[in-house]
């Protein structure tokens, strides 16, 4: 699945085009643990028929330090206004990587 490879090269390599938000949550914790909590991000890979329904490797959830975290990947368009045309094609869309406490959701 095209969605997936995207969605994935650029969790775990940053590759393509998209940014990383970090949300208060997450950018009020240490460096180190900032680091170790993208580490995680870029890492995972318990995908399931629960937490990735579609297959495209958009979620994922983890404990760190006592804490749930989140981190999701959105899909828009090239100018950040609305959701992407099309998600498989990198040439219309702007992956979006958030990194949050699942309090923060």
């Amino acid at each position: 699945m095209r969605i997936r490879e995207l969605n994935d090269a650029f969790r775990t390599r940053m590759a393509g085009s998209g940014r990383l938000f970090l949300t208060a949550g997450i950018s009020h914790k240490s460096p180190d643990e900032q680091a170790e909590i993208m580490r995680l991000v870029f890492e995972f890979s318990e995908f399931t028929e629960d937490n990735d329904p579609h297959g495209e490797h958009d979620f994922g959830a983890f404990d760190f330090a006592g804490e749930r975290i989140f981190w999701k990947i959105d899909c828009y368009d090239r100018d950040m206004k609305f959701g992407s045309p099309d998600p498989a094609d990198p040439m219309v869309t702007t992956r979006v990587l958030t990194i949050l406490l699942a309090d923060e959701y």
